[in-house]
């Protein structure tokens, strides 16, 4: 248990040395948490759990390498499923307030239930459809719910006007793959690719894209 653990938190600390202990803390326990709610609530594929560091922890953070949030900052997690890329966000950002939403509640019990035993305070978590939510957010992230043109539908209204980040507001959404097709209509999109920014191979094709959006 203590090898898995060490090397576990090696993945983590290898691109982010500078976590508090509480911080430390909280990553560590993920596994063991996302283990016991994933064999009741399957939020994670079976054959992904073993790879949680890195298929989830470590690619939700690829937004963080891109843009940090300031404090005081507000992000809205939009299909969030079991709660990426927002718990792993939330813990790295302590002061910055992170809104998780899924359509589908029993994921949304499972964010609830990760956040209360890390005791993350700065998480509201909501089974709600993203174009109910009420309102305005610095950014938007998510992890490839839909495609560009309709997720820009859903929460172009969501944009606070105010702007405290090196990135202008706007949408940081993690992709993989040729995205030319899908972001034909966006001719502002920046694409990030997370090879700059991680050495594992499973990184190869992932990109965040960022997407300013002004509010109208």
């Amino acid at each position: 248990m203590r090898s898995q653990y060490h090397k576990y938190m090696d993945i983590i600390l290898k691109y982010f040395p500078d976590l508090s202990e509480n911080q430390r803390a909280q990553f560590s326990k993920l596994g063991e948490l996302y283990a016991f709610w994933n064999a009741q609530i399957n939020v994670i594929s079976r054959k992904d759990i073993d790879e949680l560091p890195v298929r989830h922890i470590l690619h939700s953070l690829g937004i963080a390498k891109v843009q940090p949030f300031k404090p005081g900052a507000r992000i809205l997690d939009v299909g969030t499923g079991g709660g990426f890329p927002g718990i792993p966000l939330a813990i790295l950002f302590p002061e910055t307030h992170f809104h998780l939403v899924d359509s589908i509640g029993k994921k949304i019990k499972v964010v609830k239930e990760v956040a209360a035993a890390l005791d993350l305070k700065n998480i509201k978590a909501e089974a709600i459809r993203a174009e109910e939510v009420k309102g305005e957010f610095d950014f938007i992230v998510s992890r490839a719910v839909t495609n560009m043109d309709e997720f820009v539908k859903w929460t172009k209204a969501k944009i606070a006007k105010k702007q405290q980040h090196e990135l202008k507001n706007g949408i940081l959404y993690l992709k993989g793959g040729d995205l030319t097709e899908e972001l034909q209509h966006f001719p502002n999109a920046k694409l990030f690719n997370l090879t700059d920014y991680f050495d594992n191979e499973f990184f190869e094709t992932k990109k965040v894209v960022h997407i300013p959006l002004k509010k109208k």
